[in-house]
């Protein structure tokens, strides 16, 4: 009760500095709440544990990719295998998946958990109203609660990262290259807005449902359906509406594939994975299928970092986009939302 208190006499001060003209620095509102969300969101419980989940799938498949790692940089037929770092990323022996992997499955819960209650729940425990009746304006209460989620979120993502490279570069003694290192960058960038993405949706269902369950259990439902019922479902309505791809000419055939690739990137997962598979691994070349006139004089070679980005730039857009939009619409509902006791 004390925190909340100081809370609000936080931002009563920051209103009121901002309306005077002084020689002290106004305090920003937006910065003070800020604070205090990134501080809630560091010692919830939900957090640490999810957190501590996403180090320990870091940690395991860490180790068994440098368990690995010696046979998959002698492999002549691996045209990466001389990123050494990228393959600390992508190896594994099928004990465990890759880090990738772990985040695509992981990633949305940590979302999820972040934003399901973040509106609801200050409702609920009447200190919505309380903040509302601070000299601040509306939107800077959900501004602050996503942008609050998003330094944690990063924070995270980017420790990992630079923790990865740092025991790579003790372990192994390899200086890493400024390709590899740029490439784990972008790999970093993708998966916070791949969380990013989950993170708005939960807002969004926090803004639109007044009971924290009920927003909580209709964010899992949606990350369910993506990951597990949507492949079976377009399964089921391919071979209904679909001919047997074994009747198809090898035209046919590259149709039949790009529209069960296009319904399948509707799966934010599927983004997430295309684009990050192409990032950590410089040989992918393409996303889709390619016609034996495509495939001409190809030189297998890997590509720069410039065209790997240029491959994955549409999954990227479409996450970026999707985010974008789930954060519009919760804006958009909470700024005309009717708030009372």
């Amino acid at each position: 009760m004390k925190s909340q208190v100081a809370y609000f006499n936080d931002l009563f001060s920051a209103g009121s500095k901002s309306t005077r003209t002084g020689s002290l620095k106004p305090a920003n509102p937006f910065w003070v709440m800020v604070r205090k969300e990134v501080a809630d969101q560091v010692h919830s419980w939900r957090f640490i544990i999810l957190a501590g989940l996403v180090l320990l799938t870091f940690v395991g498949s860490m180790y068994v990719s440098l368990s690995n790692i010696s046979k998959a940089v002698a492999d002549a037929r691996d045209p990466d295998r001389l990123f050494l770092y990228l393959k600390l990323l992508t190896i594994t022996d099928g004990t465990l998946p890759p880090f990738h992997v772990f985040i695509g499955f992981l990633g949305p819960l940590l979302g999820i958990s972040m934003g399901f209650d973040a509106i609801n729940s200050e409702q609920s425990n009447g200190t919505l109203i309380r903040l509302m009746a601070q000299p601040v304006y509306r939107d800077t209460v959900i501004n602050a609660k996503f942008v609050a989620s998003l330094i944690v979120i990063s924070t995270l993502f980017l420790s990992l990262g630079l923790l990865m490279i740092g025991g790579g570069l003790i372990i192994t003694g390899v200086k890493i290259e400024p390709s590899e290192f740029i490439r784990i960058l972008c790999f970093v960038a993708l998966s916070i807005i791949y969380v990013a993405f989950w993170l708005n949706l939960s807002i969004l269902l926090s803004v639109k449902f007044r009971q924290t369950a009920t927003s909580a259990l209709t964010a899992i439902a949606i990350w369910l359906f993506f990951t597990v019922f949507y492949q079976i479902l377009l399964n089921i309505i391919i071979k209904a509406l679909l001919p047997d791809p074994g009747l198809l000419s090898q035209d046919q055939l590259q149709s039949y594939n790009g529209i069960i690739l296009t319904f399948l990137r509707f799966v934010p997962s599927q983004l997430y994975t295309d684009a990050t598979s192409t990032l950590l691994m410089p040989s992918v070349r393409s996303l889709g299928p390619l016609t034996m006139e495509q495939m001409a004089g190809a030189i297998p070679s890997p590509l720069s970092v410039r065209e790997s980005l240029l491959v994955v730039w549409p999954q990227v857009s479409g996450l970026i986009a999707a985010t974008v939009s789930c954060f519009a619409l919760s804006y958009y509902w909470f700024m005309r939302r009717e708030i009372r006791t």
